[in-house]
């Protein structure tokens, strides 16, 4: 979805209070299947935008509910969620209600995908919390604290009591929190145990075994999907090559392009499409 489409679609913005807006999605309905069906095939089809905005307007309150759990990074909730947005509109973009899968579920990996990206890129790297009683304190200092008001010098000499550390790595530590400078990978003195640090919270995707792994997927599928296309007659392998197998910079197929390429109705292409779907996932399951 381009910028000028995000733009159009005139999601709320964050520019006030953070409860305001939670109140305001939360009063946006939540799409029946029946509903969500039909405004995909609309934007789908005929890119209409206003499908489009019924469906971000609609599960703006899952961007809420998965930021929740980004908080224990240091960052905005406003930010988080202005990220997760985004990554909601790219979800709504590639969404094709053929495929059965609700955009519910499509949509969290696209919008974890964006908040994910965020955290990596705003959190400072900062040589800090070199000291068991400064690590206790930094991953205790959150939950001590009574709200998210700035503690008060009773409540730092509690604190400071309480984890054995000095009055002034209390103030210190929680304006790192408030500034996002937090260290993704504390220190570790030698002879110390492990500790668990915030950068094991973001799951490493480039891991050798995940690639070896996701490499003999990919392969079995690959031999999976051939083997089904030719299992099709030519003009329904053209159909579901153009509208399922093109590349991310090749300009969307509709069925109405289609329905004016054989001269048939756009039903009758999504017809066809739905056959042969249902043809190669039946090819595949044999396999």
């Amino acid at each position: 979805m381009s910028q000028s489409t995000a733009m159009a679609l005139s999601v709320p913005v964050l520019t006030g209070s953070l409860d305001q807006y939670i109140q305001t999605v939360n009063r946006f309905p939540i799409l029946s299947l029946e509903d969500e069906v039909s405004l995909g095939r609309r934007w789908r089809d005929h890119q209409d935008i206003n499908a489009a905005r019924d469906m971000v307007l609609s599960h703006l309150r899952l961007v809420v509910s998965v930021s929740r759990q980004y908080l224990g990074y240091g960052l905005s909730q406003a930010d988080l969620i202005q990220e997760g947005n985004i990554g909601l509109m790219k979800a709504v973009r590639r969404f094709d209600p053929e495929r059965g899968v609700r955009l519910v579920s499509f949509a969290l990996h696209w919008i974890r995908a964006e908040i994910h990206e965020y955290v990596l890129k705003n959190w400072r790297i900062v040589k800090m919390v070199t000291t068991k009683a400064q690590r206790k304190l930094f991953f205790n200092l959150r939950s001590m604290k009574k709200d998210s008001q700035t503690l008060t010098r009773e409540q730092v000499n509690e604190i400071a009591q309480t984890l054995n550390v000095k009055p002034e790595e209390v103030v210190e530590m929680e304006k790192r929190f408030a500034g996002g400078e937090v260290s993704l990978d504390p220190l570790r003195e030698d002879g110390e145990d492990d500790i668990v640090a915030p950068i094991h919270y973001l799951t490493d995707h480039n891991e050798p075994a995940r690639i070896a792994e996701a490499k003999q997927t990919g392969e079995r599928r690959a031999t999976g999907l051939a083997k089904a296309l030719t299992s099709l007659d030519e003009r329904s392998a053209r159909i579901v090559r153009a509208r399922w197998l093109k590349d991310e910079d090749e300009e969307t197929v509709t069925l109405q392009d289609l329905a004016e390429e054989y001269g048939v109705s756009a039903e009758r292409i999504r017809q066809i499409e739905a056959q042969a779907l249902k043809k190669m996932r039946s090819v595949i399951g044999d396999a």
